[in-house]
């Protein structure tokens, strides 16, 4: 049996801070926030969290839906910002949003690819017949240490989906055609336990992790369904900056065109675990019936994740509102945000 996407929904923090404010914090040139393509992030409240942005997506994929949440019978949450390290976010979501107490429940750990991770899971329950629908979400308070390069990327936000079998009363919005995963150990970026910020190799980030992943499982998933890059009317990439995912599409032959609606890295900054599912919401709001969608996600130490999907109607727009106005800070209300000091 065939599953399919029913519903989705996503939450960014209205509040935002431009590269050239860290760069000027930090004495440096606009340079080398322009050379990332990041023109500004989005920052997460103090009061808000892994959590409570995983909430507001899953709540609003419920409403725009027409499936009673007691008939979703499995929530996963892919994460590298869980609020607890012993206590489910998984768990806090199956209460509050009131869906089936029965239901498979677990957090998800694989850098920025544990969001897609949680569709495959769904994904598989649904068309396997173990659950009539469930709950996938990727959600990210993303880390970066103060003067540290990642701080000009590392952003908020969630994306969740309803995923279930389809039927003929409920025929979902977009088929999910094929799905495939590449995994390595590439040690490119990670953070140990006790660690509040991650490290990364630099330069080594690109060709041998980030490069080397996304264009390996694009080729295979495209050799295997038979299909070419003219074939695929848009194609989202995880986004860690604006200039990896820009050049890893000219590379495996797509255009600009192909590119545009789920490119929201610059004004968005890299969701983490929500990056790349993010990106897919804005393409499922504007596609066209008929029309398909590959999606690669990438985490580090190192691992991408596949997808091939085809629209079975017209996308679905959010609803406009709580994310319209945004709000722009300082670098000194930035770190009260992300509850951070500078040492002296």
């Amino acid at each position: 049996m065939q599953s399919v996407i029913h519903s989705f929904g996503r939450y960014l923090p209205r509040f935002r801070i431009k590269s050239e404010t860290i760069a000027k914090e930090w004495k440096r040139g606009p340079e080398q926030a322009r050379a990332l393509g990041i023109i500004e992030k989005t920052v997460n409240a103090p009061d808000e969290d892994t959590f409570t942005m995983a909430f507001e997506a899953s709540k609003l994929a419920l409403e725009l839906s027409d499936i009673d949440a007691k008939d979703v019978e499995a929530v996963f949450v892919g994460s590298e910002s869980h609020p607890y390290a012993v206590k489910p976010t998984s768990g806090m979501l199956v209460h509050a949003l009131s869906v089936n107490p029965f239901a498979h429940a677990a957090d998800l750990e694989f850098a920025c690819k544990a969001g897609t991770a949680a569709m495959q899971i769904i994904s598989a329950m649904a068309a396997s017949k173990q659950i009539k629908f469930g709950l996938a979400v990727g959600s990210d308070t993303a880390q970066a240490k103060p003067g540290d390069a990642l701080e000009y990327s590392a952003a908020a936000g969630a994306a969740a989906f309803i995923i279930g079998a389809k039927t003929p009363k409920q025929p979902g919005l977009c088929s999910i055609d094929a799905t495939l995963s590449y995994t390595t150990d590439t040690p490119d970026f990670w953070r140990n336990a006790d660690e509040k910020f991650p490290s990364h190799a630099g330069r080594f980030t690109g060709e041998p992790a980030y490069f080397h992943h996304v264009e390996t499982i694009a080729h295979e998933m495209i050799r295997r369904e038979k299909i070419d890059v003219k074939d695929i009317d848009h194609i989202v990439l995880h986004m860690p900056n604006g200039k990896f995912p820009t050049e890893a599409a000219k590379r495996l032959g797509f255009s600009k065109e192909q590119m545009q609606l789920g490119f929201i890295v610059p004004t968005i900054g890299n969701t983490y675990s929500a990056c790349s599912p993010l990106g897919l919401t804005f393409v499922l709001e504007k596609a066209k019936k008929d029309e398909r969608i590959l999606l690669i996600s990438y985490g580090s130490g190192a691992g991408s994740d596949a997808f091939l999907f085809t629209m079975l109607k017209d996308g679905q727009e959010l609803p406009e509102g709580q994310h319209k106005a945004t709000k722009e800070l300082n670098y000194a209300e930035y770190l009260q945000h992300k509850k951070l000091t500078i040492a002296a």
